[in-house]
């Protein structure tokens, strides 16, 4: 069998700050086309209260990001590891990008839990009919903080390589999924849409 890298894949979180980012990074360096987002209204980050959140706008470069939370305070945003996120993202791409609002078709989405999964599902659904392609719609849990996120994007990864190794990937998933879940001890998610 032979490696499809031909795969158009999308990873989505819910803010595309660290678990969708981790993934595009890892995804990226094994060469696919990867392209990542968010679900959210709005992009949020933690605050140095709980209570108040950095919020921004989806688009807003995250090199902006960036300088406003350095601005704010520098040792803070450093030590909780926010500049540090934020500066591996703005070299991946330019700015946080929201879901809804892409126009382009998938082969596979990979959300990271089941809250971004039904709003991807819901998103579909709500879409008119273009040309009834089909796209595999995955969700794989991973808690969002630094160290999950890295291990996520590693089973993301691995789960993508098995795919793009299926030469007939819509005859191939159930057996796929079922060698995953069993190899990783973990359950996944997956609906069958179409464009």
């Amino acid at each position: 069998m032979s490696n499809n890298t031909n795969l158009t894949v999308a990873v989505v979180c819910s803010s595309n700050m660290n678990r969708s980012m981790e993934a595009h990074h890892f995804l990226a360096k094994k060469g696919f086309n990867v392209r990542s987002f968010g679900t959210g209204e709005r992009v949020k980050l933690p605050g140095t209260a709980i209570d108040k959140p950095n919020v921004y706008e989806f688009g807003t470069p995250y090199d902006s990001i960036y300088q406003d939370l350095l601005t704010k305070d520098k040792q803070y945003y450093t030590q909780n590891g926010l500049l540090h996120m934020l500066d591996r993202n703005r070299r991946i791409k330019k700015c946080p990008e929201r879901f809804q609002e892409c126009k382009e078709q998938f082969d596979i989405i990979v959300t990271v839990e089941e809250r971004v999964y039904d709003q991807v599902l819901e998103h579909m659904e709500s879409c008119d009919p273009i040309d009834n392609r089909p796209v595999h719609v995955f969700n794989v849990d991973i808690e969002d903080n630094h160290e999950e996120a890295l291990m996520g994007a590693f089973l993301i990864t691995d789960m993508i390589n098995m795919m793009a190794k299926s030469n007939d990937l819509d005859n191939d998933i159930d057996e796929l999924l079922q060698e995953f879940e069993s190899r990783r001890n973990k359950t996944v998610l997956h609906s069958v849409l179409f464009y």
